[in-house]
């Protein structure tokens, strides 16, 4: 109740922020010299709220579908692409952790060319993937490279740090019993690297979305909310709002891939706490 109320109370304020400076703010924005710092307010950069939210209920084209229908599509789609990704990046960052961890110069060796790899910008990146990838796999497999891409990076880095969390004294423990690297790792490491692993998976999960939004805009696929996105920003100057129902069906798929990883967080952290009070 407390995180719904939280929640709740963090959209009312958005959208009174929005409303707001809507109502307050200057039609050509906020400019300081010479710099404009806050977006211009008029109905063109900034439709009411309530005038996106009609238009997700009008058809999309005249006798057509309505909009909110044509986003639902493309966000469907575009979770597939992010699943694909996410799973991928998932099982690159898990395997690159653990390498990491049990080869010392592994980690001192590969680490700092997996933190470079971040520095290179998407969308120069995307069309590269897109001409070595698309004469032996589909559009929708090259988007999710795109996505893994991005993805693994925070699984790899948090997940190491959970690896490496345990106290000397646990590990000690371990060796004392005999225990190979193997078993440490499943009895001793991985519980303790569960804190560290899930918020790398929800930065994970929402990076995955990005990198699949990106990589449908860059690669050209159609059949996403990346493509939807530009489709109707060519709009914007006739119909605002239906740009923004595209942004908002972005937004909202990656609330809810964060989402579903946080549910996949319940059992399993439940499960590790009653083990450490069984322990004790």
């Amino acid at each position: 109740m407390r995180r719904a109320l939280a929640i709740l109370a963090g959209l009312i304020v958005a959208v009174a922020l929005w409303e707001g400076y809507k109502a307050v703010g200057s039609p050509d924005g906020t400019v300081l010299f010479g710099v404009r710092i806050l977006p211009r307010a008029d109905d063109l950069s900034m439709p009411h709220l309530w005038t996106v939210a009609q238009r997700l209920g009008r058809p999309e084209l005249a006798g057509g579908d309505p909009v909110w229908l044509v986003v639902l599509r493309a966000c469907l789609f575009t979770l597939g692409i992010t699943a694909a990704g996410f799973v991928a990046g998932a099982v690159v960052g898990l395997l690159l952790a653990m390498a990491m961890q049990r080869f010392r110069i592994v980690e001192r060796g590969l680490l700092p060319y997996v933190i470079l790899s971040q520095t290179v910008p998407l969308v120069a990146l995307a069309p590269l993937v897109a001409g070595w990838g698309g004469s032996i796999m589909p559009a929708w497999a090259t988007v999710a490279v795109i996505a893994a891409y991005l993805a693994f990076f925070p699984i790899a880095v948090g997940m190491l740090r959970g690896l490496q969390s345990p106290s000397a004294s646990g590990a000690e423990l371990m060796r004392s019993y005999a225990a190979g690297w193997w078993r440490t790792l499943v009895k001793l490491r991985f519980p303790a690297a569960l804190p560290y692993l899930f918020p790398a998976l929800r930065l994970a999960g929402a990076a995955a979305v990005v990198g699949a939004v990106v990589g449908e805009i860059s690669t050209g696929t159609r059949g996403g909310i990346g493509r939807l996105i530009i489709e109707y920003s060519r709009e914007a100057t006739s119909d605002p709002a239906k740009v923004y129902t595209a942004m908002l069906g972005a937004a909202l798929l990656g609330l809810l891939v964060a989402g579903a990883v946080s549910l996949l967080e319940v059992p399993l952290m439940r499960h590790r706490r009653h083990v450490e009070v069984v322990t004790l």
